[in-house]
């Protein structure tokens, strides 16, 4: 067994007692493996996409939630088709442990270590999004289709959710540095409530498997596969691990007199019934067409890209080491 360990020294603070004690685990256990350190957060697809080709039999992500994604995205190709069979290893280092919370990967280090030196395996779905690189305003309400014409278009994969609509602003707040000094969960509720006090909402086009609507007055869409999906927000859903089909939290006609009310039910996990500002739906297939009022997108943690967008399940599930 050989292991391939991308390693963001950066995250959480950044700790190079942390970074030995990793390595020393794998020198004490006699293992055989390799290791890089990232730069920039693009370095760590990079390097991912080279350690599948390489054919390690474990790749390993060491940081949070930006380096794990970018790790994810190396094990695939833009049709949605695994380039290996390489499995993922975590050892979560940063903010927003979404994916292992969701997967039971320990967020202890020395936890995470021996639960990859087991190599106990699970076979987790993975989005995939098809959005464009670019803002481009001649794509108001037009669908993904009308974009490939203009080669704008990338490819991109999530394991725990995407949002259109208030989630980039989110995260884009709660990445500025603030979690640093207040923590994970504060720092994304207070990016929450900066972003609710000036997000204008609008009407979005939403393709369901197929079928063609549109969401009125629209403060997200978050399209996701697992139940923890932003620093503490849940969403209590009906999948099953197997599940083709993401859950869409829709969020709109939202009120300063029921924020409390929605907030407390993001945070808390609980069932809740469709109703006017809160509805939950299942889909195999969901395309958002072009909103030049609110266009941007993000999934796992980062604004990444422009609407329109398309979602689906990639048709090769992750091989996920968890306890």
């Amino acid at each position: 067994m050989n292991y391939f360990l991308i390693m963001n020294p950066g995250s959480g603070g950044g700790s190079k007692e942390k970074i030995k004690k990793i390595l020393a685990f794998f020198h004490d256990n006699g293992l055989q493996f390799d290791y890089k350190l990232t730069d920039a957060l693009d370095d760590a697809y990079t390097l991912s996409v080279t350690g599948n080709k390489l054919g390690y039999d474990v790749i390993v992500a060491v940081g949070g939630d930006g380096t794990i994604n970018r790790v994810i995205n190396g094990f695939y190709d833009t049709l949605g088709h695994r380039i290996s069979n390489s499995k993922l290893g975590v050892i979560h280092t940063g903010s927003s442990p979404d994916l292992c919370k969701s997967y039971n990967v320990p967020l202890d280090s020395e936890q995470a270590l021996n639960t990859i030196l087991a190599g106990k395996c699970e076979k987790i779905p993975i989005g995939k999004i098809t959005y464009t690189s670019v803002y481009d305003i001649e794509m108001e309400g037009l669908p993904l289709s009308k974009e490939n014409e203009r080669g704008h278009v990338q490819t991109g994969y999530f394991a725990c959710c995407a949002n259109i609509g208030l989630g980039a602003s989110i995260a884009r707040g709660a990445n500025s540095g603030i979690r640093h000094y207040i923590g994970d969960i504060a720092g994304t509720f207070v990016s929450l409530i900066k972003s609710l006090l000036k997000y204008q909402p609008s009407n979005f086009t939403v393709s369901f498997d197929g079928q063609e609507q549109v969401l009125k007055n629209v403060y997200n869409i978050a399209v996701g596969k697992t139940t923890y999906i932003a620093s503490g927000i849940k969403v209590n859903n009906l999948l099953s691990l197997g599940d083709s089909r993401f859950y869409t939290l829709l969020i709109n006609d939202l009120r300063v007199a029921n924020w409390a009310g929605v907030i407390s039910k993001l945070y808390s996990g609980k069932r809740f019934t469709n109703n006017k500002t809160m509805s939950l739906q299942y889909a195999s297939s969901i395309e958002v067409y072009g909103n030049n009022r609110n266009p941007e997108l993000e999934f796992d943690g980062d604004p990444r890209g422009f609407l329109p967008c398309l979602i689906e399940t990639a048709r090769d599930p992750l091989d996920l080491i968890c306890v």
